[in-house]
């Protein structure tokens, strides 16, 4: 298996609901496996990110929303030997205990500091015990397990993880350029990348949650706009539809999974999606491997941009990171070449690089429409001939320049935006 081949198949995940939440729940069920008796305290610490996140997010089976009652749940019901899905099978009864657990004030959670970089200190309380897992890194990512004063896994960690360029550890994805990633595209065995299908089907299902849902909102007004059809002649009406359904099916919570890359349901949705699209509406099935072949570059760009803005950050990697590498899918399945995808890079970064994040909710569904409008005018300008010149902006003179700025400005670059922004959720 070719190292991208792995990469995109280690990164790809099911995520049930937005994913923080989802990770707050599986850090406090694996810290309650430890613990013995009733519940007395959950203490719950989170970078801004992940704060930012979770804070009015849905939450998948419940009627509830945010830190605190996704931490409740965790303590009374998830299962945290189902990873991101650690929510999968809670009920109205869960539920219930779960807010009673809020309500008499046992759940706390605070903000430990600013940052992109994932951390959760998740700590659970009972008669007998007291257990704290920690996470850094990545959703998951259980660095350490402390029960009743000792680490039982683990060693001791910082607040703050370091970031790739303070350890020197080069992501892989960063050795590559964008002719390498093009090169691994179009030689890669159509049959070493045939995993990548499960991601259309997962998501398309979570579509259908959200079409059957009298909660989504945005959903009927995109299949209004594409004739009142799931697939219709019209591919970008179609791509909105495909891709910002599913969106608003994962932000309310509903029960279905989405396909996640670099941790985010949302930004695999944006990633492939609108893909999806246009090989239903421009392509025969004998494309079937193009389709494959642009889904995997747009993981890649995707990639490669994230690990320089970091995984949760004060911008939106929904719209920026997975709105270009889609938009890079897409011209290839067009037909673009190299220079008139680096074209499609500079055009994204010029015109969408900015839009922030305000944590995983209602408006992510917006927020995706506008990147599907803003992907496809950057592709249809790139294959006229027309882009943003590399002199202007933050374009670099190449577009693994282009990304690495795209990337700069979330981290360092909107750190304060960051605190503005929690400050501005705190107080509603």
């Amino acid at each position: 298996m070719k190292e991208l081949t792995k990469l995109i198949r280690d990164d790809m995940k099911p995520a049930l609901g937005v994913t923080e939440p989802g990770a707050i729940a599986f850090a406090v069920a694996s810290a309650r496996k430890y613990t013995k008796g009733e519940v007395k305290k959950v203490h719950l610490a989170l970078n801004s990110g992940m704060y930012k996140n979770a804070f009015t997010c849905g939450i998948p089976n419940s009627v509830h929303y945010g830190n605190l009652y996704a931490a409740a749940l965790g303590a009374v019901a998830a299962d945290a030997d189902a990873g991101l899905e650690s929510l999968a099978k809670i009920t109205p009864e869960d539920d219930e205990r779960a807010a009673q657990l809020v309500s008499d004030g046992k759940v706390e959670t605070v903000l430990d500091h600013i940052g992109s970089e994932i951390m959760i200190d998740a700590c659970v309380e009972t008669g007998q015990d007291i257990c704290t897992v920690h996470i850094r890194g990545s959703h998951t990512n259980i660095t350490g397990i402390e029960k009743n004063g000792e680490y039982i896994e683990g060693a001791p960690v910082s607040g703050r993880e370091e970031s790739w360029e303070e350890t020197g550890e080069v992501p892989v994805i960063h050795s590559c350029t964008l002719h390498d990633l093009l090169e691994y595209v179009r030689t890669v065995q159509e049959e070493e990348i045939e995993f990548i299908m499960e991601a259309f089907s997962m998501n398309l299902e979570l579509l259908e949650e959200g079409l059957r849902s009298d909660r989504t909102v945005f959903t009927k007004q995109l299949l209004e706009e594409n004739g009142r059809e799931i697939i219709s002649g019209d591919t970008k009406a179609t791509a909105q539809l495909l891709c910002n359904g599913a969106i608003e099916a994962r932000v309310l919570g509903l029960g279905r999974p989405a396909m996640s890359i670099t941790g985010s349901g949302a930004h695999g949705i944006i990633a492939v999606m609108p893909l999806w699209a246009q090989y239903k509406v421009n392509c025969r099935e004998a494309d079937r491997g193009r389709l494959l072949r642009g889904a995997a570059l747009s993981y890649l760009i995707t990639m490669y941009i994230k690990e320089y803005s970091g995984r949760l950050s004060a911008f939106c990697g929904c719209g920026i990171a997975a709105g270009t590498g889609m938009a890079c899918g897409l011209a290839y399945m067009r037909g673009a070449g190299e220079e008139m995808i680096a074209m499609v890079i500079r055009n994204m970064a010029g015109g969408l690089t900015g839009m922030i994040c305000d944590g995983g909710n209602h408006g992510c569904t917006m927020k995706g429409i506008v990147a599907v409008d803003a992907a496809f005018r950057a592709v249809d300008m790139a294959m006229s001939g027309v882009s943003i010149g590399s002199i202007h902006g933050i374009n670099g003179r190449t577009p693994e320049d282009t990304m690495k700025y795209m990337g700069m400005i979330a981290s360092p670059g909107m750190v304060g935006t960051e605190k503005t922004i929690v400050e501005i959720m705190e107080q509603k």
